[in-house]
């Protein structure tokens, strides 16, 4: 089955499994049904460059022109920790090459970018898991080259 652009043009993952990574599925697909909830269009999910580089989230937010790239992160309760505190300068590094590739890769110029953080706090079979969107989380750094 051939996907449509711009999913033809990324590797996606095979599907979860251990089960640590069925959670994390579950968690990218609760955030991304809270982000719709509030007018985000979803263009893709799990895209990956090589083995290294993974966005969870590709969004295009209700303001117009704005990119945002999203990681999830998925808890079964808060006492494994916070979410930015998983989101260390090495995880910030990994999500900037996977955004500049992914712009490079579509040829899209948008007007501005954004890295949200999701957290999500359950576990499948939840009825109500805890989900925090946290905005504009961090930027992309130092020392990448933009399409524009």
């Amino acid at each position: 089955m051939k996907l449509p652009w711009p999913f033809s043009l990324f590797r996606t993952s095979t599907g979860p499994r251990t089960e640590a990574q069925r959670i994390g599925a579950w968690g990218e697909t609760r955030a991304a049904d809270l982000l719709r909830k509030k007018g985000y269009k979803l263009l893709g999910q799990n895209v990956r460059f090589g083995s290294r580089c993974e966005l969870d989230l590709v969004v295009r937010s209700p303001a117009p022109d704005v990119l945002v790239f999203v990681e999830v992160k998925t808890r079964r309760s808060e006492n494994y920790g916070r979410p930015m505190a998983a989101v260390d300068r090495h995880k910030r590094r990994s999500l900037g090459r996977a955004a500049a590739r992914y712009l490079n890769r579509i040829k899209a110029k948008p007007a501005h970018i954004r890295f949200d953080v999701v957290e999500v706090v359950g576990q499948p079979g939840d009825k109500n898991p805890v989900i925090r969107h946290i905005e504009n989380a961090f930027s992309l750094g130092p020392g990448y080259r933009l399409p524009y």
